[in-house]
């Protein structure tokens, strides 16, 4: 381990590195992550050397496989049980109870602390009580949970994304997890964060070889059709706006600011501008990893352009985590025996940028 770090991480669902890249950006040591899907082992292990990447499922991993000492875990357990796009089985389906799977582990290592981001669909009325579920089960550990809906743009990301995110702080610590203050008055825009990339796009080819990415490195834009539900509304942010949520189909990536709006023709029906219709193609690659502040040295390998959309588009914002570990160690390093504020607050509509704290003494005294 760098001897630089005086903190140090496990990630559990690591993907391309988003959140890793973020507490490593703020002095943090990653020495080891689990990822299990074998078309980001390339990218990870490339950006990130000198951690050990384990490669198997999260229910094949013991506690005996972790490093012997670490201060926090962190991951994003699969969010398309929760997602309003998806099926939105929740707890149901097995991808939400590999959020159990990250407790697991958790409740054998018990670090000082730990992060779990989801999407916002997790809050919805009908996930109540599996959210409930778990947010009982991270307190009954020992640990003063918060968590809040947070929207990037408000963190430096030129992009109108919100997350979920919880943090838990053992309570031998005495402390709770506050966000950092949102900054709405420094919205950063796509001319901030890809205007000097305009003349480098070119169109994927489908599948390419190693040989021919690296020539043109993540500057790959899919080409092809836009279905009846992507041209259901309008998919053009201008250059003084930021972007629209990156996701991780890469046939549904927004398109470039280069082109105007679409226009309406209809109940949720568009066109493109008549004479523009050349404009209109999908950001790149590289263009979708600015957008989520992904610094240009971290390289994304593929063979399949779609491979390269979905790595970023299930990533956390860079910046986004890298300001949340800021807090995180600054809390860390600080901390002292602060009485916590034990006034619970019932779950109900969560606003963005609020934090809510689950009161584990009542929990246990109700257990």
């Amino acid at each position: 381990m760098n001897k630089k770090h005086s903190f140090s991480v496990v990630s559990f669902f690591s993907g391309a590195g988003g959140l890793d890249k973020g507490f490593e950006l703020a002095k943090f040591a990653v020495p080891w992550a689990n990822e299990y899907d074998r078309t980001i082992w390339d990218t990870y292990e490339l950006n990130f050397p000198e951690t050990v990447l384990d490669k198997r499922s999260i229910v094949e991993v013991n506690p005996e496989d972790l490093p012997p000492s670490f201060d926090g875990m962190i991951g994003g357990p699969p969010c398309q049980s929760w997602s309003e796009a998806g099926a939105l089985r929740g707890i149901e389906d097995h991808r939400g109870q590999l959020f159990f799977e990250y407790i697991r582990l958790l409740t054998a290592s018990r670090p000082k602390f730990f992060l779990a981001e989801n999407v916002s669909g997790i809050l919805f009325e009908r996930h109540r009580k599996a959210f409930e579920t778990i947010l009982e089960k991270f307190a009954s550990l020992g640990y003063n949970v918060s968590y809040a809906l947070l929207k990037a743009s408000d963190y430096g990301v030129p992009q109108d994304r919100e997350r979920v995110f919880l943090v838990g702080y053992r309570t031998d610590m005495g402390i709770w997890f506050e966000p950092p203050s949102p900054d709405r008055k420094h919205i950063r825009t796509l001319k901030d964060a890809i205007y000097d990339l305009k003349e480098t796009a070119v169109p994927a080819g489908g599948i390419r070889s190693g040989a021919e990415l690296s020539q043109a490195p993540n500057h790959e834009y899919l080409t092809g059709g836009f279905s009846s539900i992507y041209m259901s509304r309008n998919r053009v942010r201008a250059w003084d706006e930021p972007s629209f949520t990156i996701q991780a189909g890469a046939r549904h990536a927004p398109l470039h600011p280069q082109a105007p709006k679409m226009e309406s023709v209809g109940k949720d029906r568009r066109k493109f501008v008549d004479g523009y219709e050349h404009m209109y193609r999908r950001l790149t690659v590289r263009e979708c990893a600015r957008v989520q502040t992904f610094p240009d040295t971290h390289v994304f390998v593929y063979n399949n352009v779609a491979n390269g959309y979905k790595m970023i588009g299930n990533a956390v914002p860079v910046e986004l985590a890298r300001r949340l570990a800021v807090k995180i160690w600054s809390d860390l390093s600080n901390h002292a025996d602060v009485p916590p504020n034990w006034d619970v607050r019932k779950l109900g509509p969560l606003k963005t940028g609020k934090s809510q704290r689950i009161d584990v003494r009542k929990l246990l005294k109700e257990a």
